[in-house]
């Protein structure tokens, strides 16, 4: 069975990501998704595409398409892709913009969605945002749909509001290595991480009066360092915050976190 200190971790998660991160305390078994895509071909997606063609190599791991977005057609994992370095595996690259790339695939339902996985960029936008905004802006045309700073700053020990009103948070106030894992022991502190991100953001929301809903979408470490974020619940949550402006105006939060970081933005509809 799972320890006391990493159930309490689960609760956090999505239920998709619970019942997978369950799973791989328990019985290490292989994972199972229907679509993965990586945001990026680059430096960081080249590195994610590789560790997923060793999960899949040494049985930790299915899937049944690999994407890679990159709107290089000459970036290091197209290159590599050419040359067949992922043959036999179904990786596939598609020469797009994250954001059109995006729009396609996530117009279907969450049920259509359901273990459809993405594994983003460290150095992306805030896409998941991004799309919210979006499609709230083509939902209602005749109000005014936008980006809105926080009026309270979040209680994590590093945050920063940045110019594009996005706001970033952490709890380390140290430089952590980019394919940490964020295990139940910190690396950094060499002691338990009793921390957790998508929980802390939800309680923020909470907190704030000034917020009238709280859309929180966990990056999980599922396997061989690879941090993917579920699918079906961005789709699902656009369907929740169409119900909650037919109703009226609102502020929601929007969170893309690990448990470490995360990016934080607020829509704004009036």
């Amino acid at each position: 069975m799972p320890d006391a200190e990493a159930g309490r971790e689960l609760v956090a998660l999505s239920p998709t990501a619970r019942a997978l991160s369950a799973r791989a305390l328990t019985a290490r078994a292989p994972l199972h998704f229907a679509h993965i895509v990586v945001m990026g071909g680059g430096c960081y997606g080249s590195w994610y595409t590789q560790q997923l063609v060793r999960a899949m190599s040494r049985g930790a791991l299915t899937a049944a398409r690999v994407d890679v977005v990159d709107q290089d057609a000459a970036c290091p994992v197209a290159t590599r892709w050419r040359e067949g370095e992922y043959a036999g595996w179904p990786v596939h690259v598609v020469t797009e913009s994250w954001t059109s790339y995006l729009a396609r695939w996530w117009s279907a339902g969450p049920d259509a969605l359901a273990g459809h996985a993405m594994v983003p960029s460290p150095l992306m936008p805030h896409l998941c945002f991004e799309w919210l905004l979006e499609r709230a802006r083509l939902r209602w045309p005749g109000r005014e749909v936008r980006a809105e700073p926080l009026r309270t700053a979040p209680p994590t020990p590093w945050e920063r509001a940045a110019p594009d009103l996005r706001h970033y948070v952490s709890f380390a106030t140290w430089m952590c290595p980019v394919n940490c894992v964020e295990p139940a022991r910190c690396p950094a502190t060499r002691g338990p991480r009793d921390w957790s991100m998508p929980l802390a953001m939800q309680q923020f929301a909470d907190s704030d009066p000034s917020l009238d809903a709280a859309v929180i979408f966990p990056c999980v470490h599922r396997t061989y360092g690879v941090g993917m974020i579920d699918v079906a619940p961005i789709v699902a949550a656009d369907a929740a915050l169409a119900e909650r402006g037919a109703s009226g105006p609102f502020r929601a939060l929007v969170g893309t976190v690990s448990h470490c970081h995360g990016a934080l933005g607020v829509l704004s509809v009036s």
